[in-house]
């Protein structure tokens, strides 16, 4: 069964947020395909939400695995967290460590409300006990293979399937 298109997964990610929207709700995407998923959510909503953006490169508890991300970016929280209700945007949720890191970082604004987490693909494999309240497609992708979003010059969105050896 072939992979629906990113934004046919976005319209399900819409539908599925649109009866949770409220005056206290926030939107805050993770660098960088969460970002895009985000930004393309908001849009779809039709709705000037409050929206941040988070980098979790100095949080990840796996660098002397995987190393620092050669691109490090900027948080940029530019609301109040304090008692607000947020939803954590990601494109792709494999193990858990992200969103994890991305918690640790969210605390450091503040204590949220309530945190809900969204994703554009839910591949499996989890090491740490995360579940996703928002999903556009569920894939179970052996060990060996990777899903990534991209963009491209466009902004089109798009997915690439890998398989290491």
């Amino acid at each position: 069964m072939p992979l629906p298109s990113p934004e046919q997964l976005i319209a399900r990610l819409a539908d599925q947020i649109a009866p949770t929207l409220g005056p206290d709700l926030a939107l805050i995407g993770i660098h960088t395909g969460g970002v895009w998923v985000m930004d393309a959510l908001i849009e779809r909503l039709g709705r000037n939400l409050p929206r941040g953006v988070l980098d979790i490169s100095f949080y990840r508890d796996d660098f002397s695995r995987i190393g620092l991300h050669p691109q490090v970016k900027p948080s940029d929280i530019p609301f109040d967290m304090e008692g607000r209700r947020v939803l954590l945007i990601d494109d792709v949720l494999h193990t858990g460590r992200t969103i994890r890191a991305a918690m640790n970082v969210l605390f450091d604004y503040g204590r949220p409300a309530a945190i809900r987490l969204a994703v554009l693909v839910d591949r499996g494999g989890r090491e740490m006990p995360i579940c996703p309240d928002f999903v556009g497609a569920h894939l179970d992708l052996a060990e060996h293979e990777n899903i990534a979003l991209n963009r491209a010059g466009d902004g089109t969105l798009g997915f690439t399937l890998e398989r290491r050896p």
